[in-house]
């Protein structure tokens, strides 16, 4: 069974991004929406640890939120995937569970 984790929290506020991370198994997906945008950011001090996540998930962050935040893509860390409302959705439908983590 495969899982999309959505993370909707700052990760420089908030635990939820660590959290899921620690549960998210081999080949799960993480989907960075809202403030969660910003864990997808090169050059913070959570880069080292999204870059070792991206080595066993899959990082897509929601491209609408990151331009609402006025972030350019360039700034993502590669390996990152954007994706718009209709690829957030795609990614609901090909994966057996949803987590959201507050």
């Amino acid at each position: 069974m495969t899982m999309l984790h959505i993370v909707n929290k700052s990760p420089f506020e908030k635990t939820a991004l660590d959290s899921c991370l620690r549960y998210a198994q081999q080949d799960s997906a993480v989907l960075l929406i809202e403030d969660g945008v910003y864990a997808a950011l090169r050059g913070t001090s959570l880069s080292e640890k999204m870059r070792r996540a991206l080595e066993t998930v899959k990082v897509y962050a929601l491209e609408p939120d990151l331009k609402t935040r006025g972030m350019d893509q360039s700034r993502l860390l590669d390996g990152v995937e954007l994706v718009d409302y209709g690829g957030f959705v795609d990614l609901t439908v090909a994966h057996d569970i949803v987590q959201s983590w507050l």
